[in-house]
């Protein structure tokens, strides 16, 4: 198993890509800690872990509570003694936004999606330290790339900031052992706070700009970031991979 002997930590893990990532990884050997602020669907999904043969346990956490991800790391070293992988999965859209100049929801935006990942790798990195080093993949989008028609610019903002923030503490960070990378998804199911990119309407002019003329599945980015954390990528940090259909390649 490509993650046997290995404690990881997702974020957002409570439904779509996060629940994907904490059952895949749960499959190739990991021990997980669910963490998620929504408390009833995250303890479903360690369960779900458990009754299949997995070793999970749910963390509450809001990513943009520093105390909170304090006691996160905390847990997962006195549940299972290391932290060797970290996803910083969870985050918000900004596609339900109708004033594109909304200041409480761009401070909201880049609370959640930003500063919750440099939350994250701050405290993660010195348990990583510990143990010689582990893997960390930050859930960055297209949208830290390019810009958006009907989305708030704090949603670009903020996954521009991960992607550059990712190669600052990949270049920081390797002689530590530690390895850190940016995922970048595509077009994918709509998120809980999706507003005008779960239109179908909307999502239909969007495909037309994806040369594999679909969009993506959960799965398909659980996959990427697994391979991202395991020994099989051992020789890559500070890159960032597109799991986008050949969005960006257009």
């Amino acid at each position: 198993m490509r993650l046997d002997g290995k404690v990881a930590l997702i974020t957002g893990a409570a439904s779509g890509m996060g629940a994907a990532m904490a059952r895949l990884f749960a499959r190739e050997g990991a021990k997980l800690v669910v963490a998620d602020i929504l408390e009833r669907e995250g303890r479903e999904v360690a369960d779900g872990i458990a009754a299949a043969g997995g070793t999970a346990r749910f963390q509450r956490l809001d990513v943009t509570q520093e105390a909170d991800w304090q006691a996160a790391v905390e847990a997962a070293l006195a549940a299972f003694g290391r932290l060797d992988i970290l996803v910083n999965n969870a985050g918000i859209s900004g596609s339900a936004a109708e004033d594109m100049f909304d200041t409480e929801l761009w401070h909201r935006i880049m609370a959640v999606n930003a500063t919750g990942v440099f939350f994250g790798v701050k405290y993660a990195i010195p348990a990583m330290t510990r143990t010689g080093g582990g893997a960390i993949v930050n859930m960055s989008s297209i949208s830290g790339v390019v810009g958006n028609k009907k989305i708030h610019p704090a949603y670009n903002a903020s996954k521009g900031a991960v992607r550059l923030l990712t190669k600052s503490i990949a270049v920081q960070q390797a002689e530590a052992g530690i390895r850190i990378n940016s995922v970048h998804p595509g077009l994918m199911p709509p998120m809980r706070t999706s507003g005008a990119t779960a239109d179908p309407v909307t999502r239909a002019r969007m495909l037309k700009r994806v040369p594999m003329g679909r969009s993506g599945e959960a799965d398909e980015v659980a996959n990427a970031v697994l391979f991202l954390v395991s020994d099989e990528a051992s020789y890559i940090t500070g890159a960032e991979l597109h799991v986008d259909g050949g969005y960006l390649a257009g």
